[in-house]
């Protein structure tokens, strides 16, 4: 076998075209049926996924992982809120991506716990310093651990048989394929909105005064689903409605990061409090200044993640109350 012939280590699993796509996405507006827009859109995701794999088995940068997963999950939540369209087999392929998402979001959550620890410990004084050392290494090696696993994922078989799988849902039928009929349409995905905000507005209306972090975090996950729904639905929108829309997509992406920044500090307090018992009283000490940090940036979110949310509200029935 000559030197070309060889596997360039970390390359892609496969190729967009070794799937049976094209050489870029299949384009979709608001004449085409709801279906070509899903599986535009799982043409567009899956190519990110692959463009980011190589990164993501390298470790070179965490952005990798973070963008693989990211083109994960909007699979996930295309075929959530219109895998029916793509026929019985797309429940199974969600499956399968929500497998390999656990593994991708395991090593996520270190990245993130890692990264902002080391922010964190830069501004302790010089002789806690070896102790932070001490206790970020901790988790790195942690990380490790989850980081093989993921590897050994994107490297079996199931993972080559999910891209298939997803490559065949994505691919636009020939034309002597295509039905005609009572297909829903591209302005139903636009109407489709209502769902996902009806089910965030109703987890908001139905939170105390004082919500436990796991019912904020299950609120984060609604309003990712609106945020993902809104991005499929952009491209079947005629003018107006796009720019609706597109108001509506800056307020999740708020919405998901001001969430989010709580739930990193609910982990990362969580995560404070194993290292307590570490033994290494010099590491528990720095652990316990750490998880009073992240204890106030949680207080932070909390006070405001309500006028965030009326953001959302507004302008998804911007949208909504114009279908």
């Amino acid at each position: 076998m000559t030197a070309e012939a060889l596997p360039r280590k970390n390359a892609p699993s496969t190729t967009p075209a070794a799937l049976g796509l094209g050489d870029r996405p299949a384009q979709a507006g608001p004449a085409d049926p709801a279906v070509t827009h899903v599986r535009v859109k799982l043409d567009v995701e899956i190519r990110a996924l692959l463009a980011h794999e190589p990164g993501t088995k390298s470790g070179a940068d965490p952005e990798d992982l973070h963008q693989m997963r990211v083109a994960l999950r909007r699979m996930r939540s295309v075929l959530k809120l219109s895998g029916r369209l793509l026929g019985p087999d797309a429940e199974s392929v969600r499956a399968e991506l929500g497998r390999l998402g656990q593994s991708l979001g395991e090593v996520r959550d270190y990245d993130v716990l890692i990264g902002h620890l080391r922010e964190v410990v830069a501004e302790f004084e010089v002789r806690d310093q070896p102790a932070a050392r001490r206790l970020v290494s901790k988790f790195v090696t942690e990380r490790g651990g989850a980081k093989r696993r993921l590897t050994r994922a994107l490297a079996s078989p199931r993972y080559a048989s999910m891209l298939r799988d997803i490559g065949r849902l994505a691919r636009q039928p020939d034309a002597e394929e295509l039905t005609s009929g009572a297909e829903p349409t591209a302005a139903d995905l636009v109407a489709g909105l209502a769902k996902p905000h009806r089910k965030l507005a109703k987890a908001v209306k139905a939170l105390p005064a004082d919500p436990s972090d796991d019912a904020l975090h299950a609120l984060r996950i609604y309003g990712k689903k609106l945020r993902y729904a809104a991005e499929m639905a952009k491209p079947a929108a005629k003018k107006k409605q796009a720019e609706r829309i597109q108001r509506l997509l800056k307020a999740t992406k708020v919405f998901q990061a001001v969430l989010g920044d709580h739930q990193d500090a609910c982990v990362a307090a969580d995560r404070m409090r194993g290292a307590l018992d570490s033994g290494d009283m010099e590491l528990a000490f720095v652990a316990g200044r750490v998880a009073e940090k992240e204890l106030l940036r949680r207080a932070e979110v909390r006070a405001g993640w309500r006028a965030v949310w009326a953001e959302v509200d507004k302008a998804a029935q911007a949208v909504i109350s114009r279908t």
